[in-house]
């Protein structure tokens, strides 16, 4: 099973810079987006073969997720069943036989971390809500986590520490999910490379001197570590400030 992850920032966008061809070459079984920017009725995606799922925020313009997959799944879930954090359109889960499908945008602390409080509100609730999954089968989860995890994850880790995305209170709630059972499937494979990004700032052509951030993941349940068969960042593909990343499950 190939899947794919990629923040589109903006999806509209993203479809007048290449994002339908890359989405038929890529002839993943699973797709997901995150950062749509669009509302229902906005822009029509056709995508022969596969079933779609939406999920948008009531804000206009912003957030937003999206996961197309070949295989039906058994059930759908949209957010994680916690009022304060379902109006943003953040998270999209799938049921299939044996395992958990999850998408997630995980919200921005912003400049001068304005909103950490409330990420850290958004953490302990998404992991509880991923152990409550594990209950029942193992998860994977992919997406935007909005985090650079460890220095080796970005490019300048001194001048961006306490920045948001490098806070020690984000890295933080990383760590216990990895603590808590999950594993970063890129580090999993490729533990000491350097210079793998899947995020760039449109500023000071950061992109063109690899001058990244990692922060886009997929993480599985330790019950899923004997199916791993790759992850991969594809950081050739252009349309967005992110690029997508890519999981191979046997």
């Amino acid at each position: 099973m190939k899947a794919i992850s990629w923040n589109v920032n903006g999806l509209r966008a993203c479809a007048q810079k290449g994002f339908a061809e890359f989405f038929k070459e890529a002839d993943a079984d699973i797709f997901c987006i995150q950062e749509s920017k669009m509302q229902a009725g906005q822009f029509d995606l056709e995508t022969p073969g596969y079933h779609q799922y939406w999920n948008y925020a009531d804000k206009k313009g912003y957030s937003g997720t999206a996961i197309f997959t070949r295989m039906e799944p058994l059930s759908v879930f949209y957010g994680m069943g916690v009022d304060a954090h379902d109006h943003e359109g953040r998270m999209i889960t799938l049921e299939f036989a044996d395992y958990y499908f999850v998408t997630v945008y995980t919200p921005n602390s912003q400049d001068g971390l304005k909103r950490l409080s409330y990420r850290m509100e958004w953490e302990e609730e998404f992991l509880r809500y991923l152990k409550k999954l594990e209950e029942t089968k193992p998860v994977i989860v992919c997406g935007d986590m909005n985090v650079a995890h460890q220095e080796i994850d970005l490019k300048n880790p001194s001048t961006n520490h306490q920045n948001a995305g490098f806070s020690d209170e984000e890295r933080a709630c990383f760590s216990r999910l990895l603590e808590n059972g999950f594993i970063d499937t890129f580090r999993y494979f490729y533990p000491d490379k350097t210079e793998a990004y899947s995020w760039w700032s449109y500023r000071m052509k950061a992109r063109e001197r690899n001058a990244g951030w990692r922060i886009d993941y997929f993480l599985v349940s330790e019950g899923l570590k004997d199916r791993l068969a790759g992850a991969s960042i594809l950081n050739e593909v252009y349309g967005s400030d992110h690029c997508p990343v890519e999981l191979l499950i046997r």
